[in-house]
């Protein structure tokens, strides 16, 4: 018995609703494989696959993605937006408040939403977004190297 092949990145397109275009297949693979890049980061790689697409159409294929739920925009207070390719888990994130960097956080505790709010005002709650703000090791050990 042979396992199923994971599916294509034009069958994951077409599965969602989405008409399939080199864009959008660079793109998503871009930010499946980028980790939490920013919409100028994500054109220029896009841009290395294909060759010329323009920044209005990347913002329009991530909205369109997010919105079928196979990329997740993620935006600090204070940040731009950031996209990356980890959904349906309801992870968090820890952001830097030197560089910016931004690295993912499994649950805080517990089953999705991960947190029970103390109250729900009658909500039904499916998804919690917790940020950690800190300071991320490369901006620590350069902080501890510029002190006197």
């Amino acid at each position: 018995m042979t396992a199923a092949r994971p599916p294509t990145t034009a069958e994951e397109l077409r599965g969602a609703g989405l008409r399939v275009t080199a864009a959008r297949v660079a793109l998503l693979e871009t930010v499946r494989a980028g980790g939490h890049l920013g919409v100028e980061a994500i054109a220029s790689q896009v841009r290395d696959r294909i060759g010329h697409v323009s920044l209005q159409a990347v913002y329009e294929a991530l909205h369109a993605l997010t919105a079928a739920g196979l990329v997740r925009r993620v935006e600090p207070a204070g940040s731009p937006a950031r996209f990356e390719g980890r959904v349906g888990d309801n992870h968090h994130h820890v952001v830097c408040r030197s560089c910016g960097a931004v690295a993912d956080v499994d649950c805080a505790a517990g089953e999705a939403p991960c947190l029970t709010a103390s109250d729900d005002h009658g909500f039904v709650i499916d998804e919690a977004e917790v940020i950690y703000w800190g300071t991320c090791p490369a901006c620590t050990t350069a902080h501890r190297s510029a002190a006197p």
